[in-house]
């Protein structure tokens, strides 16, 4: 099972949710406090559902709120960010060199999100 792991930052609070083998699989943007970060964790975990919207796809269809958008980076990576219901990003992940191990990295939000335990990061 993943976890979500809060650290404490130089201007606030952020989060990685961690996949069962440790990998991060996405990070939070940094938030003021710990409690607004935890409600980050709980916004997640309500939105982890969301469909795909691929961007790197000429005439993609845009799907609502909440989604996981596909998009390229400037390095030519591929990275998703996961949107709220409001449409504010709640979550991003790193960057892939192939679109399969970014999708693959949207089945694990999915998969871990819902059930993950939120624990604070070791000092």
């Amino acid at each position: 099972m993943g976890k979500f792991v809060i650290k404490e930052t130089p201007s606030g609070f952020k989060f990685d949710l961690k996949a069962g083998n440790g990998e991060v699989i996405a990070t939070s943007q940094v938030y003021a406090s710990e409690d607004s970060c935890k409600g980050g964790i709980e916004s997640v975990r309500r939105c982890c559902t969301g469909e795909i919207e691929d961007q790197t796809v000429e005439g993609y269809t845009p799907a609502k709120h909440p989604k996981y958008e596909i998009y390229l980076d400037k390095a030519g990576e591929y990275r998703f960010r996961l949107k709220a219901r409001n449409g504010e990003i709640i979550a991003t992940s790193e960057g892939y060199k192939a679109k399969p191990s970014c999708l693959n990295g949207i089945e694990s939000v999915k998969k871990n999100a819902p059930d993950s335990p939120a624990v604070k990061a070791e000092k």
